[in-house]
């Protein structure tokens, strides 16, 4: 294995890990070397991904948690350092949409529950994760942000506010943690086959719209996701920081099937 992809010995937080991208990561991390911290709400999921990682010779551990209640993110993050000394990369990926609507329409709690879990609880997460960083002399953050961040939106208005957050916040985690070696990024997918997503994927008019207003002509997968966590997580990433990696079949540069004007 190259050492620009190596993280052997790295302790990485995955959150959101049972299922989709978060798993994906997780395989992967284990797979380039890194002990892995399985985390997501529920124990059976994580303890699949866990025992499929140990099957294949890696090193992993589980400790739930609902990311949006804070005593349970310090108890994530003091049940790594427990058992692993430390952490190395924290990626924040767990996230909720509870509404599929105008944003006219999101009551006031909706609009907290959704901020509260995509926002301020990687906020929560870095701010517990980073000063064990520094004590190992570095680390890196990733946030899994979406590309609805980057775009208005008639039916996930809210959730694209979140994750619009979620980039500046990995911008000033890069500015106030550089200086002590701390590294945060942003990953941003496009519509990726995950049940996460399942609501836009299997309505047959979003899918078709979507693959067909996409360079390349489809949806992305999981596993599409996991190289950029690799690369911020590594060697391979160590000059990047607070920066904004777009993963999204190219959508965002454009329509193949859009006409210009003459003139």
């Amino acid at each position: 294995m190259s050492p620009l992809f190596d993280l052997t010995g790295k302790v990485a937080i995955i959150t959101g890990a049972s299922k989709g991208i978060g798993r994906a990561i997780a395989l992967r991390y284990a797979e380039h070397g890194a002990k892995v911290v399985v985390s997501s709400r529920k124990q059976e999921g994580c303890d699949a991904v866990a025992a499929e990682i140990v099957a294949a010779g890696g090193e992993a551990f589980v400790k739930t948690c609902n990311i949006a209640r804070k005593d349970e993110l310090q108890a994530l993050v003091d049940a790594t350092v427990a058992h692993w000394g430390g952490v190395d990369v924290l990626v924040c990926n767990a996230a909720v949409n509870p509404f599929f609507g105008r944003a006219a329409d999101v009551t006031d709690e909706v609009y907290d529950r959704i901020m509260s879990s995509n926002v301020r609880s990687n906020f929560w997460a870095a701010n517990m994760a980073v000063p064990h960083m520094v004590a190992r002399g570095g680390g890196s953050v990733i946030i899994v942000s979406s590309i609805a961040g980057f775009r208005g939106s008639t039916h996930l208005g809210v959730y694209a506010i979140s994750k619009a957050a979620d980039m500046q916040l990995a911008r000033n985690l890069a500015v106030e943690w550089g200086p002590r070696n701390v590294r945060a990024n942003c990953i941003v997918p496009g519509l990726v086959r995950t049940d996460f997503a399942r609501a836009l994927w299997e309505n047959p008019d979003i899918y078709r719209r979507r693959t067909r207003d996409t360079p390349l002509q489809r949806i992305g997968e999981p596993d599409e996701i996991a190289g950029a966590a690799v690369f911020l997580a590594s060697p391979s990433g160590a000059f990047m920081t607070g920066q904004t990696i777009t993963i999204d079949g190219g959508s965002l540069a454009g329509s193949p099937n859009q006409t210009e004007d003459a003139d």
